[in-house]
């Protein structure tokens, strides 16, 4: 079917709602205001005829449609989208019953939360802007036209995040034809959310209740020691599980359970690291540290796989609303992907790891079938004892963990050691139901656990402001990354990669501002971008309070990008930014 992207202006007297073919990129705008009725029946007759795809249609453009195909004034729409905008009520408290059409709405498809200027300043659009005229002014004649060409550009944001989503809103298609449930629209949180109830439904024959989202508000709960974990042995990981096991987790007025402050305070060394536990994971708590494998060391990432989800079966834990459905459920879809991935079934493959990956955050979220505090905890702290027992156990044998994080450790290997290493490791593996996978590094270099340079023999892994942007992660000046990366893999000198570069979008940096930003008397908007310019003085400041926008000084917004490099650009910049990280991750 052809699709059409859909975009509304909602103001007191005029209402616009635009549609721009992906197809042909024709865009056709239908407005209302006095004197100037809705053509209702073309809008309704697109809307049979055409898929619809929108950024936020389901919490926001289709019920605000509906109202103006239902005959309500350009008045009557805006009280009812600020009440949707501003005090954040959900259309079907307002008793709105949304128009039917095939609709995908990709809010939720793409990653994280961020607005679609963000998003856009992701994929390098070719202009952001923001809202011209502010949402409660009478538009005149003239502003009319400006409001327009403002929507096209939205259109062809929204146009740009839909080809960047296409391959995850093709298996959403696939999988919502193997479940027959509309999946299209959801976050893979949601799709984890309904694909397992949907599976403990069929498999129980009974629909599964809402709950109440406080029903374990207050209570209080220890965490259960699962039998593998024994023969704990060094001091440190002893008093962390003394401490664990005195330890009562509470469960917030909120529905959210609370990490006990005394676990939360534990500092926890083994051999030359320090660890630390969290709701999250655990963490060494390394900084500005390079390790490096040479005639006498050799590094080695161990990644558990699948670490949650195996710990959930391994352990038989579950919520308590689904029982042993939810065990047989969830250990089909484990058992399902392994054998897809076996096979080479990526579309398989591809879906089952939505599910069990997305699953998990739901544990802890009181408005989610899902929702199992107990669960959440048990399955956090099991996996991180466990990695602190492989821990200890391998710095018992003068084997150095140099880093930790979540699912996974890096290890310091004497070369005349591996052997050792290996047995210890299949001997956890064997105690605890785990498998671990393994990647040399050639090269460590560490500003904190969360940010890191990993050189490979094959290429390199990044994390945190390392880490390429992408719709997960706002564009910064990631010439300079790629400056270091070259130094560090083949010594390239990190001028010759900056000024070597042509291209604009390795030189910005975009970031969201609550309540806009400014740049002297200019308004920006929301999402800015900018470039470091010789000459440029000053700061990016917030409109609201005047503070400085942080790491704006010397910056230029950019709110188009140009075709070539701007004349004024600040190359020494870049080259000592990139020279400072060298530093912070002790490359020099």
């Amino acid at each position: 079917m052809k699709q059409l992207i859909l975009d509304l202006e909602v103001y007191r007297n005029y209402f616009q709602a635009s549609f721009r073919n992906r197809e042909t990129g024709n865009v056709r705008h239908f407005v209302m205001y006095e004197g100037h009725p809705l053509d209702v029946e073309t809008i309704r007759k697109i809307l049979r005829s055409y898929q619809i795809i929108t950024f936020n249609g389901i919490g926001y453009d289709i019920p605000m449609l509906t109202l103006a195909l239902g005959g309500a004034t350009t008045q009557k729409i805006k009280e009812y989208s600020d009440k949707v905008i501003r005090n954040n009520i959900k259309h079907w408290r307002l008793g709105i019953e949304p128009v039917k059409c095939d609709h995908i709405d990709i809010i939720e498809v793409a990653p994280g939360i961020a607005s679609l200027k963000i998003y856009g300043g992701r994929l390098h659009a070719p202009k952001i802007q923001d809202l011209p005229i502010e949402p409660d002014a009478y538009i005149t004649p003239e502003q009319r036209i400006l409001l327009q060409q403002y929507c096209e550009n939205d259109l062809y944001t929204t146009d740009l995040l839909y080809q960047k989503l296409e391959p995850q809103i093709k298996l959403r298609e696939q999988m919502s034809s193997e479940y027959g449930i509309d999946l299209r629209s959801k976050s893979d949180a949601q799709i984890a959310e309904a694909v397992i109830r949907h599976e403990v439904e069929k498999l129980s024959g009974r629909k599964l209740p809402k709950e109440d989202p406080f029903r374990f508000a207050g209570e209080r709960f220890k965490y259960r020691f699962p039998s593998f974990l024994k023969n704990i042995f060094s001091p440190a990981v002893s008093e962390a599980v003394r401490v664990v096991a005195e330890s009562e987790f509470v469960i917030g007025g909120n529905g959210v359970v609370l990490l006990p402050k005394e676990i939360k305070d534990l500092q926890i060394k083994i051999g030359s690291s320090t660890y630390a536990m969290g709701i999250g994971g655990l963490h060494s708590t390394e900084k500005s540290v390079a390790h490096r494998s040479d005639d006498q060391y050799i590094l080695f990432d161990k990644d558990v796989a699948s670490y949650y989800p195996r710990i959930i079966l391994n352990c038989g834990l579950k919520p308590s609303n689904m029982g042993d459905y939810f065990t047989s459920v969830y250990n089909s879809i484990v058992e399902r992907r392994l054998k897809a991935k076996r096979c080479g079934d990526k579309v398989t493959d591809s879906s089952l790891k939505i599910t069990i990956n997305g699953s998990f955050g739901k544990f802890g979220s009181p408005y989610s079938i899902l929702y199992s505090p107990t669960l959440l905890i048990q399955t956090t702290i099991t996996g991180q004892l466990s990695l602190l027992m492989l821990i200890e156990r391998l710095e018992a044998e003068g084997i150095s963990v140099v880093s930790a994080n979540t699912d996974g450790i890096v290890i310091k290997c004497p070369r005349d050691k591996v052997t050792p290493m290996e047995v210890i490791t299949m001997e956890w593996e064997h105690d605890t139901g785990f498998e671990t996978e393994a990647t040399e590094y050639l090269a460590l270099y560490s500003r904190d656990v969360n940010n890191y340079i990993a050189i490979k023999r094959d290429g390199y892994k990044t994390k945190g402001v390392y880490a390429p942007a992408g719709l997960s992660k706002n564009p910064t000046t990631e010439i300079v990354s790629e400056a270091v990366i070259a130094y560090l893999r083949k010594g390239v000198p990190v001028d010759q990669t900056v000024t070597g570069c042509t291209d604009i979008r390795k030189f910005v940096s975009v970031r969201a501002v609550k309540g806009g930003a400014v740049k002297g008397e200019e308004f920006l908007g929301k999402a800015v971008r900018w470039y470091y310019a010789e000459g440029e003085t000053g700061t990016i400041n917030c409109k609201l309070n005047g503070n400085k926008v942080p790491s704006s000084d010397g910056a230029r917004p950019l709110m188009e990008l140009p075709d070539t490099l701007p004349s004024d650009l600040d190359f020494n910049w870049y080259i000592a930014e990139a020279n400072s990280i060298l530093k912070d991750i002790g490359a020099q």
